[in-house]
């Protein structure tokens, strides 16, 4: 696979944000940064978008390390959202949405890296135009924006009750 030191790391953190995601998805319904998988989404998504920062095939800035500015700039928001504004209801619709928007963004790169890798020796793609990988991302988006319309429906009842 031909990964480097810092490329291991970088995965196996970014796996370990991805399923801690999924966890809160499916027990919070949201990814909530109250809870502990939420945390760990949290923080293990800012260490892997920090070392994203130091992974390139090509030199100087691209695609990927705008991605994973942009997704240190969501979970930051979140995070601020969550610790400054527990009072405020309407701060939560944001809050949910950086959250779900910044793992959306996290699918481009994990679906793209690892269709192209595995299984190794006969990857499922070859190179991120192939169409397995579009046909993915857009299972993924039609998901986030089932699960966004979720969120907003259950953060409202939430907030009427409140």
């Amino acid at each position: 696979m031909g990964l480097s030191n810092l490329g291991i790391f970088h995965t196996v953190i970014g796996v370990i944000a991805i399923v801690a995601a999924v966890i809160s998805f499916i027990r919070n319904g949201k990814i909530d940064l109250s809870q502990p998988t939420g945390k760990i989404y949290f923080y293990f998504t800012l260490v892997t978008s920090l070392t994203a920062l130091g992974l390139s095939s090509v030199k100087g800035v691209n695609p990927g390390h705008i991605l994973a500015l942009l997704i240190i700039i969501l979970i930051s928001i979140a995070y601020y959202l969550h610790a400054r504004k527990q009072g405020n209801n309407r701060a939560r619709y944001m809050e949910n949405f950086f959250l779900s928007f910044s793992f959306l963004l996290s699918m481009i790169p994990t679906v793209n890296e690892t269709f192209n890798r595995i299984p190794v020796g006969h990857p499922l793609a070859h190179g991120p135009q192939d169409p397995l990988i579009g046909k993915t991302l857009l299972v993924i988006l039609i998901l986030f924006v089932i699960g966004s319309i979720f969120q907003f429906r259950t953060q409202r009842r939430i907030n009427k009750s409140v």
